[in-house]
């Protein structure tokens, strides 16, 4: 973000500043209480700004949880697009689940800020379903594409791809689940995504 000269902000430089203080605050808030507790007025006071400005911004918490998912979602994103970009196959699901490990490492809050609204989303009638559902689908095609423009895949394992990223994206599901129960344990969680990068390997090399 660059500053004029003259000092002053201008509104899309004054909106970005605020939606990276109520992410951050979001985040936080998250982790420490929990997304029931969580409560606009205390983002918006964590920020920096009133006690009202969060309600203002967002009017109800699910609008204030599918910001942080959207947010979230789109770092998580942009990394793997970089990690994964111009490859297939086998060399882009590897990467992909190297970037997700270190994607706990680096930024766990965010991590685990969002998988708990992934996880509370599955409520019935939650307005973040359709966010989770969108995130879901676009990981499960990403993978179907890595496989189906792999010229070095078999046409047999290439009519299987629907039913490998399905495998692949609830092992990752259950590998985040291992880590946000046991947040301390980074060497298991390490082996985890090791150990579908081998899973993989066996379902889609084997034929």
């Amino acid at each position: 973000m660059t500053i004029k000269q003259t000092g002053r902000l201008t509104q899309a430089e004054r909106t970005e500043i605020s939606d990276k203080k109520m992410l951050e605050a979001a985040v936080r808030l998250i982790v420490e209480l929990g997304p029931a507790a969580t409560s606009l007025k205390e983002v918006g006071l964590m920020a920096g700004y009133s006690r009202g400005l969060a309600g203002q911004r967002f009017g109800s918490k699910d609008n204030l949880y599918a910001f942080v998912l959207r947010h979230v979602g789109e770092i998580w994103l942009s990394q793997l697009t970089d990690a994964t970009e111009q490859k297939t196959g086998l060399d882009a699901i590897h990467d992909a689940l190297d970037q997700h490990y270190r994607f706990c490492v680096e930024a766990p809050d965010q991590v685990r800020a969002f998988y708990t609204l992934w996880f509370e989303s599955v409520n019935a009638g939650s307005e973040l379903s359709a966010i989770i559902g969108n995130i879901h689908n676009r990981r499960h095609q990403d993978m179907v594409n890595w496989i189906n423009t792999d010229p070095q895949i078999l046409q047999k394992t290439k009519s299987r791809a629907d039913e490998i990223a399905a495998q692949f994206c609830a092992s990752v599901i259950g590998i985040v689940y291992y880590w946000l129960a046991n947040p301390s344990d980074l060497e298991e969680t390490r082996q985890l995504h090791d150990n579908l990068k081998n899973t993989m390997t066996l379902l889609i090399a084997a034929e």
